[in-house]
């Protein structure tokens, strides 16, 4: 199949699986001039279903781009379906939230790459939502019912997260398979508790938007909070990025991510990739709002680690990344 094909495969599997976009629904792409061929393609899409589409499109704001949907909570107002196509995830913003919490469903596809490829003609697009969903199914009660999730790998990584009162969900792509919101990533998430986060995080997989790192990097947490990056080349990076936030709060543990995609693959073309691939798991950092925890913060931003043991409440869930239940 060639790349334009490939592309338009995954446009269409975004509206016509994910989205589900039927006769006078009213969607909203939100982008930038850099994806305009992308929103384009879904637009055509979503014509044919006879929906309403509108295109927004934002000037390059970079990491700070969720600060608009902050500061315009009604901007998604008269639209059913918003799907935000920028750089960076619009998920965890205020308009976004508002829109959920007014009957609309919210798609979060950012489409940064890192091989000039669009990320609509990558194969992890094709991942079949019921699987991911029989994945997720597997283990999501033995997470809800836990207080304490365990992460221990053979590189280093021994990390305690808890979550009391604090509900996991997942994503699939499909925005019916979630309470309003939806993400390209293929993951279960839990808002875990923001102080309490303990231990050792080694970074083997993926430093998000950042890409791959050149060496593992090691990150210490006490108190839910980042107390030291490891001082290597990928370290100094990773800890550059954080600070170009300017927000204390991003230092923060507030999500706990384990991938369900096994389409996917920890490449650094495609953060959303990276973080959706079967047997990884992720910390995500910063705001946590929409997910259900009580995290304000300047953005979000996920690290990757591959293959985990992890263990809910003291029972082991995944062995090398692999699902056990």
């Amino acid at each position: 199949m060639t790349y334009m094909k490939r592309l338009e495969r995954g446009a269409e599997i975004i509206i016509n699986d994910w989205t589900e976009i039927k006769e006078k629904d009213k969607l909203l792409i939100v982008t930038t001039h850099e994806y305009a061929l992308e929103a384009s393609k879904m637009e055509k899409y979503a014509l044919k279903r006879k929906a309403n589409v509108d295109i927004m499109f934002m000037q390059e704001a970079g990491i700070h781009v969720g600060e608009f949907f902050d500061e315009n909570e009604k901007a998604f107002d008269g639209y059913n379906i918003i799907i935000g196509a920028t750089d960076y995830s619009l998920v965890t913003t205020r308009a976004t939230k508002r829109a959920v919490e007014k009957g609309s469903k919210y798609l979060s596809l950012p489409l940064s790459v890192g091989n000039g490829e669009s990320m609509l003609s990558h194969d992890f697009i094709q991942m079949d939502t019921k699987e991911s969903k029989f994945l997720a199914d597997r283990i999501i009660k033995d997470i809800e019912k836990s207080s304490m999730i365990q992460i221990v790998t053979d590189i280093g990584t021994d990390l305690k997260v808890y979550k009391e009162n604090r509900d996991p969900g997942f994503f699939s792509g499909s925005v019916n398979d979630s309470e309003g919101y939806s993400s390209a990533s293929f993951e279960i998430y839990v808002p875990i508790e923001e102080t309490r986060t303990e231990g050792t995080m080694v970074v083997d997989g993926s430093l998000g938007y950042i890409g791959l790192p050149k060496e593992p990097v090691k990150i210490e947490f006490a108190n839910g909070r980042v107390t030291e990056i490891e001082g290597n080349e990928s370290g100094k990076i990773l800890k550059n990025y954080i600070e170009g936030y300017n927000d204390p709060n991003m230092y923060i543990a507030a999500e706990l991510g384990i991938g369900l995609n096994t389409h996917a693959k920890t490449q650094g073309r495609s953060y959303i990739e990276d973080e959706s691939a079967y047997k990884t798991f992720h910390i995500g950092f910063g705001r946590n709002l929409a997910l259900g925890g009580s995290q304000e913060a300047s953005g979000h931003f996920d690290v990757v680690s591959l293959e985990p043991d992890i263990y809910a409440d003291g029972k082991r869930i995944m062995k090398k990344g692999e699902i056990i239940v």
